[in-house]
């Protein structure tokens, strides 16, 4: 099986919606021109980056990676990573090591000091991580809005 990973273009959002259901199903669909308005919100944002793994052509997982500037550590900006997803039939096949291996150079080549994410509270999500060079080195949180 041949993994390509590239960011994300105008004509990847139904196969990030599939994607994204697969990764939160409770959640309600977003009508169709909200979901449009979103994607040209985040395909504009500066410092932004959607990648996605295609698996033989079909999109097969995804990562949103965005560059934060940063005022320690020299300047050298944050790469934050969030709504990693591969879909169920092609998990264990090595596209979410290859997505994480391209978040990282994304990063290194943004002049980035660090990769952060926050992972599920699963222990086969901390493993994964772990086997892509990534440590649990501090204590997250996070405060839901409404």
């Amino acid at each position: 099986m041949k993994i390509t990973v590239r960011a994300a273009d105008a004509a990847d959002l139904s196969a990030l919606l599939a994607l994204y259901r697969e990764l939160n199903p409770d959640d309600a669909p977003l009508p169709h021109a909200t979901a449009e308005a979103v994607w040209a919100a985040i395909r504009g944002q500066q410092g932004r980056t959607v990648l996605v793994a295609e698996a033989d052509g079909v999109v097969a997982g995804a990562a949103d990676c965005v560059v934060m500037p940063n005022l320690t550590r020299g300047g050298r900006a944050i790469l934050f990573v969030e709504n990693v997803v591969v879909a169920g039939h092609f998990q264990r096949r090595g596209v979410g090591r290859q997505l994480m291996e391209a978040a990282v150079l994304l990063g290194e080549s943004a002049g980035c000091y660090k990769v952060q994410l926050l992972a599920a509270d699963d222990a086969y999500v901390h493993r994964f991580y772990e086997a892509c060079g990534f440590g649990a080195l501090a204590q997250g949180f996070r405060r839901y809005v409404q």
